[in-house]
């Protein structure tokens, strides 16, 4: 009996103990800030709440990235509603200073660094100041969201930041002055112990336990995101290298199939392409139906240019335009051309450049590969390699046909319109001028016009 009692004791004692822990969900971004880091940190807190986790950690380490990113994360982050535990391992850098500014708390590893949040372009040098005023204000935003705290100045209780926002303008703006921290005309860049000197991190630590314990989250049970295939698959397709070689395959293909029309494989790998390059962006809510659609009516007109409309005009040209659009705009979220200020068409210029990149190339790569692959023992039957040289029987429209106007000439054939006639025992086509001519009428050879003898019934 006494067994029984103690052993339910146990029971019931190590299940309190369990349901008492704090559930602690660990998300990884240690990359570059970009499309596939927006997927991780979306389905990450995802799970988080389905798992009715009580803190998200975000173990974070990045120089940056694009800012369109950036954004989205800072805005899931904010609006979280599981408190969030940043702990940056090592570096915090641009797009990833404001991501961390995003989260409730901040932890920073011995020797690590938050800041340096200047936009840049891809060669690093800062863009006009339209793109400064708008990373300004969401530094500045992000850190007022974090609210004040009341602090003792003598006898009186007064607000301050938590975090000053001020502090996170400098971080963007190398002329914004902080009284007693920087006055110089450079971007400000914390090291950890600053951070936490200036209350821009909670703390030093150097794993994600005593980042916990420091937090006094205790006891704890810790639960990490890990992609499933799928999202690896996605993640994987997302790159931007395999999104230009993929760009390729599908004007390389498309190429190959307008030069040699009815192979099938050219058309069937461009398909295969477009469907990998579409899908996991529109999955992921970047690429709507409206931007495919504009990459299907762009190929259409290119077709109708090619095949129905003569020459190289007005069709062609917006065909081209619509298709580079369409497959540019999947890249981005459609929702960035809304800004404080106006359209911000700074996050189009990579997905522009990946397009380009990939339209030209896949277009040099077809017309070299055509003049290679087409020889090759595979593919050399669906090509002709042979000279069509007189000497071996192929006969073009013959040279001097024009000297035969008005010359005599027999019909060796009917003419209905057009037969054969003898001009001194030579025989040549001919077309009768005007009705038929019975065979063996004498007739005039009256013009010559574009390689065709025409003639009529001598009066």
């Amino acid at each position: 009996m006494r067994r029984s009692f103690f052993l339910l004791f146990f029971l019931f004692t190590a299940a309190l103990s369990y349901a008492e822990n704090k559930v602690v969900y660990v998300i990884h971004l240690q990359q570059d800030i970009d499309a596939p880091a927006v997927r991780i940190i979306n389905k990450g807190l995802q799970e988080a709440r389905q798992r009715n986790s009580d803190y998200v950690l975000l173990h974070l380490n990045t120089y940056g990235g694009e800012l369109s990113a950036a954004d989205s994360i800072r805005t899931a982050l904010l609006y979280c509603d599981i408190p969030v535990l940043a702990f940056i391992d090592n570096e915090a850098a641009s797009a990833g200073a404001l991501i961390a500014l995003a989260c409730d708390s901040i932890y920073i590893r011995g020797g690590g660094s938050i800041g340096a949040a200047t936009v840049v372009n891809q060669t690093g040098e800062a863009l006009p100041d339209k793109y400064q005023s708008f990373m300004r204000s969401m530094m500045r935003s992000t850190a007022e969201m974090h609210g004040k705290r009341k602090i003792l100045q003598g006898r009186d209780t007064v607000e301050v930041w938590r975090r000053d926002p001020l502090i996170a303008e400098a971080m963007v703006d190398p002329h914004v002055i902080v009284l007693g921290l920087i006055d110089s005309t450079k971007v400000l860049t914390f090291t950890a112990d600053e951070a936490c000197a200036f209350g821009y991190s909670e703390g030093k630590a150097e794993s994600i336990n005593e980042v916990l314990s420091l937090a006094g989250i205790t006891p704890v049970e810790i639960k990490e995101y890990t992609p499933s295939w799928l999202d690896r698959i996605i993640l994987f397709l997302m790159n931007p290298l395999l999104q230009g070689l993929l760009l390729m395959c599908i004007i390389g293909g498309i190429y190959f199939e307008l030069q040699s029309p009815g192979i099938g494989f050219p058309l069937a790998v461009a398909i295969t392409a477009t469907l990998l390059y579409f899908a996991p962006l529109y999955l992921e809510g970047l690429a709507d139906y409206w931007e495919l659609l504009l990459f299907v009516a762009g190929l259409v007109l290119v077709v109708l240019e090619i095949f129905v409309i003569p020459g190289f005009g007005v069709a062609g040209i917006s065909g081209i335009l619509l298709c580079i659009a369409g497959l540019a705009l999947a890249m981005i979220d459609n929702d960035l051309f809304s800004t404080p200020e106006g359209w911000d068409l700074s996050p189009l210029a990579k997905p522009l450049f990946i397009v380009s990149v990939g339209v030209f190339g896949g277009i040099a790569g077809g017309i070299y590969l055509s003049k290679k692959i087409y020889h090759t023992k595979m593919f050399g039957r669906i090509a002709l390699k042979t000279d069509l040289s007189g000497t071996t029987g192929y006969v073009g429209v013959p040279a001097g046909l024009e000297a035969l106007v008005g010359q005599m000439g027999r019909a060796c054939t009917s003419l209905r319109p057009s037969g054969k006639i003898e001009v001194d025992g030579e025989i040549y086509d001919a077309i009768a001028e005007h009705g038929m001519i019975e065979k063996n009428t004498v007739v005039v050879i009256t013009h010559y016009e574009t390689g065709q003898l025409y003639c009529a019934v001598k009066d």
